[in-house]
């Protein structure tokens, strides 16, 4: 009998790609593997071959409200307001139609595991106990979201607690957010009441340490080597994935010269606000010793940067494969997504990271705290002050060796192998797993211990 594995998701790339990269791994072992996910992610998914359920309850209303909150904020760091307005009208109140919906889909596909973005919170928060199939936590951010003495506060861009002092103000600030999340909680406990379970007695961070299985799409000395987690947490390293390259794309950068090194920026796919940090690299990358090769997203196209006349140097694109253009750059200029950070570690590129929302603050600190790159804040990200940190980058060794070394302990991760593994064993007719060579030696099995 073979199994099945549902992936859960909403459909923006940062979202998708990592899940595709793990889903595909599945398939690849034989197993059976379909999405649940709003109607945009369906061409990549289909692309694959995989099964696709979409979104029916659940309406691109509660994210694009969201968008607009983020668009009339107008500010280049989070907004404590949109962000309460995110967590209850987004992650929270779709919880009922995410249900709705999937209950449909297990009648219909009955898939023997269940693996979720750790932002639908449906299945963390209710169906893992309610409909008999277990749920794995499948995150694409750095590092465990789950609160504990090793990290800092989440969302805060915080140095990890290294002292006593540092780590009574760590809790102090976490039982802060958890008061004043305290509403929301008692919601998520209304919804859960609704099918028959018990208030959940702490964050829905804390919660997922329960699940049978978080994956992490990364490395430990990428998050702090963290210590204080549970034994269902799994570095497993990068779960890339992209779209496959056209030969449109080989050919626009075979076109661009190799005269001079190669500076790569971008913002992140979510990202709807003013392009600062684009027009930012577009005028203080003019006319110096470098190809600035900047993309917009999809969501924006070059002419709407305002840009006017644009420096020789620079190349305007809506979108590049990184595969094709992150191992032939020497810099990234990035707002932080962890896809573009990984994807940047991997090819051993060192990056300046201008944090703006949700987890960028923190991510733009493992990358200063690993010694792979520069944090610009985004006040200070003006023309010179982004030159100067590209500049930076480029002429002292310590970023790109210390991103080279990173590279390689990427390479040698299992990654999306072992993420399919671990999956795999959940499900009650997968054959016993066997701890990989990369593995702690006492990690064989899921409940022992994690991987590091």
């Amino acid at each position: 009998m073979t199994a099945r594995v549902l992936f859960t998701c909403w459909p923006f790339d940062a979202h998708v790609f990592p899940q595709m990269s793990i889903a595909t791994a599945l398939r690849d072992r034989g197993v059976e593997v379909a999405f649940y996910s709003g109607e945009e992610a369906r061409p990549a998914i289909e692309r694959e071959g995989l099964e696709f359920f979409a979104f029916e309850r659940v309406k691109p209303e509660s994210w694009l409200r969201v968008q607009a909150a983020e668009r009339q904020a107008g500010t280049r760091e989070q907004s404590a307001r949109v962000g309460r307005q995110a967590v209850r009208d987004w992650l929270v109140e779709t919880i009922p139609d995410q249900l709705a919906d999937l209950e449909s889909v297990l009648d219909r596909w009955a898939p023997d595991v269940i693996a979720t973005d750790l932002s639908m919170w449906g299945p963390i928060v209710v169906l893992w106990e309610s409909c008999g199939v277990p749920v794995a936590a499948s995150s694409t951010f750095m590092g465990p979201l789950i609160p504990g003495p090793d990290a800092p506060p989440w969302g805060l861009g915080l140095a990890p607690p290294r002292s006593p002092a540092g780590r009574a103000r760590a809790r102090t600030l976490t039982t802060l957010t958890d008061l004043l999340a305290r509403g929301l909680r008692a919601r998520v406990d209304e919804l859960r009441a609704a099918h028959g379970l018990r208030p959940l007695g702490c964050s829905v961070n804390e919660f997922t340490g329960r699940l049978p299985l978080y994956l992490v799409g990364n490395l430990p000395e990428l998050d702090y080597d963290r210590r204080d987690l549970p034994a269902s947490v799994h570095y497993v390293g990068p779960c890339t994935w992209h779209p496959p390259a056209d030969t449109a794309t080989e050919a626009w950068l075979d076109a661009i010269p190799i005269d001079a090194p190669w500076v790569h920026a971008t913002e992140s796919t979510l990202r709807h606000g003013d392009p600062f940090v684009l027009r930012a690299a577009a005028e203080g990358l003019a006319g110096t010793p470098v190809r600035a090769i900047l993309t917009t997203g999809n969501h924006r196209a070059p002419d709407e940067l305002g840009l006017g006349h644009v420096a020789p140097n620079v190349h305007l694109a809506r979108w590049v494969n990184h595969d094709e253009l992150l191992p032939r750059c020497a810099a990234v200029v990035t707002t932080g997504g962890a896809a573009t950070i990984i994807s940047s570690l991997q090819a051993g590129v060192p990056l300046v990271v201008v944090p703006t929302t949700w987890d960028k603050p923190d991510n733009a600190r493992r990358v200063v705290e690993a010694g792979a790159g520069i944090r610009l804040k985004p006040n200070d990200c003006t023309p010179g002050g982004l030159r100067a940190a590209v500049q930076a980058l480029l002429t002292e060794r310590r970023y790109r060796d210390r991103a080279r070394a990173i590279a390689a302990r990427l390479a040698a991760a299992p990654g999306p192998a072992r993420a399919a593994e671990l999956l795999q064993s959940l499900a009650p007719v997968a054959p016993a797993v066997a701890a990989s060579s990369s593995e702690h030696p006492q990690s064989s099995h899921l409940q022992g211990s994690r991987q590091r």
